[in-house]
């Protein structure tokens, strides 16, 4: 088995620290990233990242959102840009593995119109129920847009190798989940998403403000804390410190 994993960076987002670490004043400002999975069955992208409107009015785009987010994302961030570098087309892309519906997440779908996307079936019911679309923060228009869209309940292996294993990580979202991959070498990475913000937050299991349910996010995090004692390399979702040590793409995470 060849099995490659790049990381992109699609963007940043500023946004209140106390969100992401309950209590903690100041600001984080937050790497948006994305990934491709290169298998030999196939090539996945996990999580898209911003979407292509934001690159011409953010503010726009975010509409009340812009009261709490900032972002930074200029031509070329764009997921599509970033596949591009790698000498990939949209087209190259089989499948979009959602970790969860937020903007910075599955944002960038629409530059992907003939993947299939992967998500949790209680993500992506969440995503059509209008109370909780509200509750959630999520905007339709990143995510409802006619994909092939493939609902798993729990644990996925994507390719029957186990190479490439979709993990519920619920707690942050509804139906929130995780990506295992497991490199050439036989190193184990975990891409925790927003299951696990920063590296502080596994240390010492300080949880954000906002949760859709703060007891399935402690959990996820427990299993995130059991994989890392077992060897896995755990890829934080928005830890800029940490990420600032991941090569990016065309290099390959090793």
């Amino acid at each position: 088995m060849s099995l490659k994993l790049y990381a992109m960076t699609c963007g940043y987002v500023t946004m209140p620290m106390k969100g992401v670490l309950e209590g903690v004043e100041g600001t984080l400002v937050a790497p948006v990233p994305s990934y491709l999975i290169d298998h030999p069955k196939g090539k996945v992208v996990f999580d898209t990242g911003l979407h292509v409107d934001c690159l011409h009015d953010k503010e726009a785009y975010l509409g009340g959102m812009a009261k709490v987010f900032k972002l930074d994302f200029e031509p070329g961030e764009e997921l599509g840009a970033r596949l591009a570098a790698l000498d990939l087309s949209v087209d190259d892309i089989d499948m979009i593995v959602t970790s969860h519906l937020h903007f910075d997440h599955a944002g960038g779908n629409s530059q992907l119109p003939n993947s299939r996307v992967v998500v949790q079936q209680k993500e992506w019911t969440a995503g059509m129920e209008p109370d909780l679309v509200a509750s959630n923060g999520y905007k339709t228009t990143d995510y409802d847009l006619g994909h092939d869209v493939h609902q798993v309940d729990g644990e996925h292996d994507i390719f029957g190798d186990g190479s490439v294993v979709c993990l519920p990580t619920h707690g942050h979202t509804p139906g929130h989940q995780s990506l295992k991959v497991t490199l050439e070498s036989g190193q184990e990475v975990v891409l925790a998403g927003d299951a696990c913000y920063l590296r502080k937050t596994l240390e010492d299991m300080h949880l954000p403000r906002v949760l859709h349910d703060r007891d399935q996010t402690l959990q996820s995090l427990h299993m995130l804390r059991d994989l890392q004692s077992r060897g896995a390399r755990i890829f934080y979702g928005h830890d800029p410190e940490f990420w600032k040590s991941v090569p990016q793409a065309p290099a390959l995470v090793t």
